[in-house]
C-alpha cells in the first residue's frame, strides 16, 4: 500500500535542498524539513525556543532563540535579504544578543 505525505511548498523545497546537500535519503530530508517547519512556528509564536544544531566548525550549539515580531521588531532593519535564500534559518539568539543562522541540514533537535 502506498503512503502519501502532504508537505507545504516551503517544506518540500527545504527537503530537496537538504537531499542535494547531504545525499541523504529523501524520507530523511523530509523529516528534517518538517522539523525545521516546526522550529520556525515555535520561534515565531512568542515562546523562547530551545534547539540544537551543528555549527560550521563542528561544535553542537544549543540555542535559545525567537523570531517573535513583538520582541525582534526593533532589532530588524527590514532591508536585508531573507536567510531562506541561502538555505538557512535565522533567529534572534537570546544568549548572544544578536542574530544567528544555521544551515537547514545541520538542525539536530527542537526541545
Amino acid at each position: 500500500m502506498a503512503q502519501i505525505i502532504v508537505l507545504q511548498h516551503d517544506t518540500a523545497v527545504r527537503a530537496n535542498i537538504i537531499t542535494v546537500r547531504t545525499n541523504a535519503r529523501t524520507i530523511d530530508s523530509i523529516g528534517k524539513a518538517i522539523l525545521i517547519e516546526q522550529l520556525k512556528k515555535k520561534l515565531h509564536s512568542g515562546q523562547i525556543t530551545k534547539f540544537a544544531y551543528l555549527k560550521n566548525n563542528g561544535e553542537v550549539r544549543v540555542a535559545f532563540g525567537t523570531t517573535n515580531p513583538d520582541f525582534v521588531k526593533d532589532k530588524v532593519c527590514g532591508w536585508g535579504e531573507s536567510r531562506e535564500n541561502y538555505a538557512t534559518t535565522a533567529y534572534y539568539d537570546l544568549e548572544k544578543g544578536g542574530w544567528r543562522s544555521f544551515r537547514w541540514e545541520n538542525l539536530i533537535a527542537v526541545y
